[in-house]
């Protein structure tokens, strides 16, 4: 039996195991050359694009945040500033456990839900290599507990800050306002003026009030660090440090003290104050009362603070000088008069027989005068002295709305002032063709009858009839009303002047002029309707009362306000300038729900212009009983 033996084919084997070797060596080698060449563009056509974020994962940028600027009044003292405290602040990348290390924190500072959602908020937005604040305003108290305990809480540490504070409180929340912390909307408004860069590390900004108008001089430059971090995000070391700016300092117009004085005369009074330099337009007192608080804003206001300040019936958050709107009553007619001379449609010397009501021709509707049986024969000078209803209802038949309209807003009635801060409403001038778009009805004869005595669609605000009134004073010739006086420069000490403003000089006759201004003279004179406000003065006022109507009145019913709930009383105005040969104030007042004008709102002038002109405060003025008969507006 044969035997086959399969002998191994040697040459066969080695041929195959050379061309796997072939196969995997070149294989090899293309990979090698592919690494090659993306080695070669990384560090050579890349290299520049790799370098830098080498370096930005290298070097994190910091925010070093400005001390805001400054505000003072015209003497220097501080309406708005910082003071230090001390807040209990966090590096997360330096911490191991943040829910564990504030639960245990919480044993040694009080730490509330607040607190808490502010901090995740915070963290949610920020870097991990950055500080975030867990508490702050810390008490002496909390920082030795704290301080004791410190070893414990790697990543944790006490920190001296600066917060904003208002000494002047309620006085100046609605001429100052208050800062807030920064919300999406201020993000979206800053990154569309360009601004987001400079508030990168900030938490505030300014939401109402000379905060917000002049936001980007108070805030400052925000100063950078450059700090080396290592993979995991943890600074190892300071490399560059470029130092913030602090925010300028604002110089306003307003007397702090007259400020003060102004706020207590109202008394139990709800209402507003406006004061203006006629030579120039600067603000010498802006209230609004009542106020509020403004620190509570700034780190938030809590719901219970929130919702007794919305849902008081005083509305405390109202900016009654700049946004409230009431009819002008009487305070209109020296405007009215001087209409009636410069449209040649009464001289001075004509006059008119008041039995105490006015009929429109053709009509037996009585329009009422305040004074039952009228004032007897009535002259341009007497009707403003005596405050003469039946005169300016005639006046303004024969004028009609459109020679009203034309000139009353002349002198801005109709119109926002342009004052320096934000949310100023513009009042309303009634014309026919406002009637028209409002109401879809025409202008009626009736309608400009109540326009003549500052009723009807009349609205003002008090800060336009203090622009008209210094106006006025100023012999027709209007500054725009400002209350910064000066900007000084945190890095030079220089300061900016704010320029006085002219809008407008209307040119009037200065015979026309001399008869308004000498009539409202004669309005705080024995027989004038404001009296009060001059007895025992040793500077002459020129002024005039008025009287918002908040609820009609039936025909021939007599208003008593003893007999009306509070809320429901007319509104008292009165507007003055003096010395009235020579102003250097003028100033309106409205005391809401107060009445008469001549009994409420014209004492509080007093106590102001007293002030203002004497350098002193006036001896108290005695308040009339509710009840007791005054002279009418």
């Amino acid at each position: 039996m044969n035997k086959h033996v399969e002998l191994k084919n040697h040459q066969r084997e080695i041929f195959y195991f050379r061309l796997r070797l072939a196969i995997s060596i070149g294989f090899v080698l293309v990979l090698m050359a592919i690494l090659l060449v993306r080695f070669v563009y990384l560090q050579v056509a890349r290299h520049e694009y790799y370098q830098t974020l080498a370096e930005s994962n290298r070097i994190s940028i910091v925010p070093i945040v400005p001390n805001r600027g400054l505000i003072l009044d015209r003497n220097g003292l501080v309406l708005a500033h910082n003071y230090s405290g001390y807040t209990l602040e966090t590096t997360p990348s330096n911490t191991a456990n943040l829910e564990s290390t504030l639960n245990e924190l919480s044993t040694l500072v009080d730490i509330t839900p607040k607190d808490r959602k502010r901090f995740n908020k915070l963290l949610a937005e920020r870097r991990n290599f950055e500080t975030l604040m867990i508490r702050n305003r810390l008490t002496e108290e909390e920082v030795a507990r704290f301080a004791a305990q410190q070893y414990r809480f790697p990543g944790v540490e006490i920190k001296a800050r600066l917060f904003r504070d208002y000494p002047y409180g309620t006085q100046t929340a609605h001429l100052i306002g208050y800062i807030g912390r920064i919300n999406q909307t201020d993000v979206d408004l800053l990154e569309e003026n360009d601004l987001a860069a400079n508030y990168r590390g900030s938490d505030y900004i300014g939401k109402t009030g000379l905060e917000q108008s002049y936001e980007t001089e108070l805030h400052g430059a925000t100063g950078v660090e450059q700090v080396e971090v290592d993979s995991g995000g943890r600074a190892i070391r300071m490399l560059s440090r470029t130092p913030p700016s602090s925010g300028n300092t604002l110089v306003l117009s307003i007397d702090a003290k007259l400020q003060e004085i102004a706020e207590q005369a109202f008394g139990k009074y709800r209402g507003a104050l406006v004061a203006i330099d006629p030579s120039n337009g600067e603000v010498l007192a802006f209230i609004s009362k009542p106020g509020y608080d403004p620190s509570l804003f700034i780190d938030g206001i809590d719901p219970q603070s929130w919702d007794e300040l919305n849902n008081s019936p005083d509305v405390p958050l109202n900016n009654r000088a700049l946004r409230g709107q009431y009819p002008p009553g009487s305070t209109i007619k020296p405007f009215m008069a001087l209409a009636g001379l410069y449209y040649n449609i009464r001289s001075p010397n004509r006059t008119i027989s008041d039995p105490g009501y006015f009929n429109l021709p053709g009509s037996s509707h009585h329009y009422r005068d305040w004074k039952q049986g009228g004032h007897g024969t009535v002259d341009m000078f007497k009707s403003i002295v005596v405050s003469c209803d039946t005169y300016y209802y005639g006046l303004a038949t024969e004028m009609g709305i459109d020679n009203i309209y034309n000139f009353l807003s002349r002198f801005n009635f109709g119109k926002k002032s342009g004052i320096d801060l934000e949310g100023e409403t513009s009042g309303l001038l009634p014309s026919q063709e406002w009637k028209m778009k409002r109401y879809r009805q025409k202008w009626y004869a009736g309608d400009t009858v109540s326009v003549g005595i500052g009723q009807g669609y009349n609205l003002v605000t008090p800060m336009q009839l203090a622009y008209a009134t210094a106006t006025l004073a100023n012999n027709g010739i209007g500054y725009k009303p400002h209350l910064v006086k000066e900007i000084r420069s945190s890095r030079t000490n220089e300061s900016r002047l704010i320029e006085a403003h002219q809008e407008v000089d209307m040119k009037l006759d200065p015979a026309h002029l001399e008869l308004v201004k000498s009539a409202m003279a004669a309005v705080t004179q024995p027989g004038g309707t404001a009296v009060s406000a001059s007895a025992g003065a040793t500077y002459s006022i020129a002024g005039k009362t008025g009287t918002a109507q908040v609820v009609g009145m039936k025909q021939g019913e007599k208003y008593d306000a003893s007999k009306i709930d509070e809320r429901h009383r007319d509104h008292a105005w009165f507007i003055a300038f003096a010395p009235a040969d020579k102003p250097k104030i003028a100033l309106v007042v409205l005391a809401e729900n107060g009445g008469h004008g001549g009994g409420t709102a014209a004492p509080i002038a007093r106590k102001v212009l007293d002030y203002y002109l004497l350098g002193k405060l006036p001896k108290p003025l005695v308040e009339l009983p509710e009840n007791e008969e005054v002279e009418h507006d």
